[in-house]
C-alpha cells in the first residue's frame, strides 16, 4: 500500500493534503525537503524559497504561486475572523470548552425596520441592527455606526470585539454594537435626526443606562448621541431622566459627556504607540507614519503623533490617497477634510494609488479605516515596524500571519483602539456620580488604564511565546473565563 502511494504521489510529484484549520485553504505539497507541516506559514508557497526549483519570479505582492505548490483561499467573513481568533486562543491556553462556545455566541439580536419620513414629504424604511454579544462583566456597551456596508455578521463581529475591549482592559462592561444601512451623505441634517431618533424609539427597552449603552463609531458622533439621549429620556418618567443620562457616552459635554472622549481612541493610540517605542528604544522624534482613514481616529491619532515631533507622510480614505516626503501637517489636513469631505486634492501632498500607499517605507502604520484591509496582498507590500491598529479587526488571518512572517510589530485592535471604551466608561461614571472631570485627570487615568492592560499583553506573551494579537485574546478570555467558573451556570 505505501509503495502505491509513493508511485501514485511521484506521477505528478505533489501529493494532496487537508485542509488547515485555520486558513481554510486546500493546498499541496510538494514531495520535497523544505515545507514543515508544522509551520504557521502553511498555505504560503515556502518551496520556492527554500529550494528554488520553481523557475518563476518572486511576485511583487501576495503569495507565492507555482506549478508545485497551489493555494486557493476560501475568503471567510469578519465574523468568522472574529471567531478564528477565539479559537486560536483557545488552541493556546486551553480554555474550558463549554465556555468558549457561550463566548462565540450572541445573546440578543435585534434586526429592527422602521419608516422615517424624507424631507420631500415622501417615507423611506430603514434597517437597524443591535446585537449584545455578552454582559457578563457588566452591562453591554458598543457603539452606533452609520454605514452602507452595515450588515449583521458585521454587527455581530463589533459586538463581540467590545466584550474583548472591556475584559482587556479591566473595566466593568460587557459588549454590544449596532449600526445602521445607510450612507450619510446622501440624507440631510434634519433626515438624520428623524433616523436616529426612530431608532432609539424603536429599540425601545433594549438600551438603558444599566443595560445596554451605546457610543459614537463610524459616521456617528456627539451630537447623534445627544438626540439619541433626548429621545431615550422623553421615553421615561420625569422624576427619573436626571438620573439616566448614562445611556449614552460620547455625547457632548453641555450635554452630560466627558472631556477627552473626542480624542480618547486616538489618544490611547499614541498612548501605546510611545510605550512601544520606550520598549524598544525608538525614538518618535522624527520618526515617520502613515495613516489609512481620517475621520476622527485616524486625525487625532495623527495631531497627537505631531506632538511627538512624527511625520505624517501619507494618508488614505475613502475618496483618495495622499504623499508628500516632506510630512503633512496633521491640523491642516484635519481643517481641509472637515471643509471638503476627504483627502482627495488636498493642495499639499501628491495623490498616490492604493498600492503606493501601502507600500511607502515608514516607521509606523497606524489603520485606522474599516476593517480587513490589511491582507494576504496589502501586508505583503508593507515596508513599516510597527502596525498599530486604530480600526476594528483591520487586518484578516492572511494578512496577520505575513505580518509575522516579515517581524512587523503590531498592536492589536482590542487593546490598541481600546481608549474610546475607557474613556466612555469614564463618562458614564461622571453621569452615575454627578461629578465633571477635568481633562488632565481623564487622560491620567486613561494612560494607567491602557498601559496596565499593554502590559499584560506583553506579559503574556512571552509566558505563552504566541503574537500579540494571541496574548490579547488570552487576557480578555481569562477573565471572562474566571467569572463563569466563579458564578457557574444557571439552573
Amino acid at each position: 500500500m505505501k509503495e502505491m502511494d509513493r508511485k501514485r504521489r511521484n506521477k505528478e510529484d505533489i501529493t494532496p493534503i487537508s485542509k488547515t484549520r485555520e486558513w481554510k485553504l486546500l493546498y499541496y505539497e510538494h514531495g520535497r525537503p523544505g515545507l514543515e507541516d508544522s509551520s504557521e506559514y502553511r498555505g504560503l508557497c515556502r518551496h520556492c524559497e527554500l529550494c528554488a526549483t520553481c523557475t518563476l519570479p518572486k511576485p511583487e505582492g501576495g503569495v507565492w504561486h507555482c506549478k508545485y505548490y497551489v493555494a486557493v483561499a476560501k475568503k471567510i467573513s469578519f465574523y468568522e475572523n472574529v471567531l478564528k481568533q477565539l479559537e486560536k486562543a483557545e488552541d493556546v491556553v486551553h480554555f474550558d470548552r463549554d465556555i468558549c462556545k457561550i463566548l462565540a455566541a450572541t445573546m440578543n439580536e435585534f434586526v429592527v425596520h422602521f419608516p422615517v419620513k424624507m424631507d420631500n414629504g415622501g417615507l423611506k424604511v430603514m434597517t437597524g441592527y443591535r446585537i449584545q454579544h455578552n454582559n457578563a462583566l457588566g452591562p453591554y456597551k458598543g457603539g452606533l455606526r452609520f454605514h452602507p456596508s452595515v450588515d449583521i455578521d458585521e454587527v455581530r463581529a463589533l459586538a463581540t470585539l467590545m466584550t474583548w475591549k472591556s475584559a482587556i482592559t479591566n473595566i466593568p462592561f460587557g459588549g454590544a454594537k449596532g449600526g445602521i444601512q445607510l450612507d450619510p451623505a446622501d440624507f440631510s441634517s434634519d433626515e438624520l435626526e428623524r433616523i436616529a431618533r426612530r431608532f432609539t424609539f424603536a429599540l425601545g427597552n433594549n438600551i438603558g443606562p444599566e443595560y445596554d449603552i451605546p457610543a459614537p463609531d463610524v459616521n456617528t458622533n456627539p451630537q447623534i448621541m445627544a438626540w439619541i439621549l433626548d429621545t431615550y429620556l422623553s421615553t421615561v418618567t420625569p422624576n427619573e431622566r436626571n438620573r439616566c443620562l448614562h445611556v449614552v457616552t460620547g455625547k457632548p459635554i453641555e450635554s452630560g459627556g466627558s472631556k477627552g472622549r473626542n480624542k480618547a481612541t486616538g489618544q490611547g493610540i499614541v498612548f501605546l504607540i510611545d510605550k512601544w517605542a520606550n520598549d524598544h528604544g525608538f525614538n518618535l522624534k522624527g520618526a515617520t507614519y502613515i495613516v489609512q482613514g481620517f475621520g476622527n481616529v485616524g486625525s487625532w491619532a495623527s495631531r497627537l503623533m505631531k506632538k511627538k515631533g512624527s511625520k505624517l507622510i501619507a494618508v488614505e480614505d475613502v475618496t483618495g490617497t495622499i504623499f508628500n516626503s516632506e510630512g503633512i501637517d496633521p491640523d491642516d489636513l484635519a481643517n481641509y477634510v472637515k471643509n471638503h469631505g476627504g483627502v482627495l486634492d488636498y493642495p499639499n501632498a501628491k495623490p498616490i494609488d492604493h498600492e503606493t500607499f501601502f507600500s511607502t517605507k515608514a516607521d509606523i502604520f497606524i489603520p485606522a479605516a474599516l476593517e480587513n484591509q490589511i491582507t494576504a496582498e496589502t501586508a505583503q507590500l508593507l515596508n513599516v515596524k510597527l502596525v498599530a491598529e486604530g480600526a476594528n479587526s483591520p487586518t484578516d488571518l492572511n494578512g496577520d500571519i505575513i505580518l509575522q512572517r516579515k517581524k512587523i510589530d503590531v498592536i492589536p485592535d482590542i487593546l490598541c483602539n481600546s481608549g474610546g471604551v475607557i474613556v466612555s466608561y469614564f463618562e458614564w461614571l461622571q453621569n452615575k456620580r454627578s461629578e465633571f472631570w477635568e481633562l488632565d485627570e481623564v487622560d491620567n487615568k486613561l494612560h494607567k488604564k491602557i498601559i496596565s492592560a499593554y502590559e499584560q499583553v506583553h506579559d503574556t506573551a512571552e509566558k505563552f511565546k504566541v503574537d500579540w494579537r494571541t496574548a490579547a485574546q488570552v487576557v480578555a478570555i481569562s477573565r471572562l473565563e474566571s467569572v463563569y467558573k466563579e458564578r457557574g451556570i444557571y439552573p
